[in-house]
């Protein structure tokens, strides 16, 4: 979003969006994030500084509800968006194409985790069939053969296997996030990836 909403477009946007009706802060969060279909959400630290300079500008102004802030633009603010008419379209249009692109995104890494949890029910089942033969084979041991033997079997358990990708996935992410490489919008995306993988491994580990 950091894009669409760069040179002090978002500061625009909550002008329009409080061109519908009074809002407070909380409310044009959620606003935003409707318009994004619950792929985009600003932060408080993000709004708030906003709204206070568009009121230190005479744009909007507030009244306190309930211990909340309820923003409404004023008259200041209407002519602004009329001068400003052709950007607020412009980025009315921006924000249609970035939603069009985040919702593919989101529609690709739904793809990948359904097919990275479909490899994962077979490597499980694999390696439960391999431990279940490991199991019932006879053990066989010649001299220096017995280290082999045992790393062979400690190889072969499932759940050690599971719990060390487990680390090495933790350590992987972790190492992609400390090259800072990433925008907001990719870790929030990356966020979404674990939790929807976590919830799916929680079905299948629970039984």
């Amino acid at each position: 979003m950091s894009a669409v909403f760069s040179h002090g477009r978002l500061r625009l946007y909550l002008l329009r969006l409080l061109a519908d009706g009074p809002k407070h802060g909380y409310e044009l969060i959620r606003s935003l994030e409707n318009r994004f279909h619950g792929l985009y959400a600003p932060s408080a630290g993000t709004i708030y500084p906003r709204l206070a300079r568009l009121e230190a500008d005479g744009l909007v102004t507030h009244t306190a509800s309930g211990g909340r802030k309820v923003y409404s633009i004023t008259d200041a603010g209407r002519a602004e968006l009329a001068a400003r008419a052709e950007e607020v379209a412009q980025l009315e249009a921006e924000i249609r194409s970035s939603v069009a692109d985040l919702a593919d995104l989101a529609e690709q890494v739904e793809a990948g985790v359904r097919g990275s949890v479909r490899d994962l029910k077979q490597e499980l089942r694999a390696a439960g069939q391999a431990a279940r033969t490991a199991a019932t084979a006879p053990l066989i041991v010649f001299g220096r053969g017995a280290g082999e033997a045992g790393a062979n079997e400690q190889a072969a358990d499932p759940k050690t296997t599971l719990v060390r990708k487990a680390a090495e996935l933790a350590a992987e992410v972790a190492r992609l996030v400390s090259l800072g490489r990433a925008s907001t919008e990719d870790i929030r995306v990356a966020s979404t990836v674990i939790d929807s993988v976590r919830a799916q491994l929680q079905h299948i580990l629970r039984g």
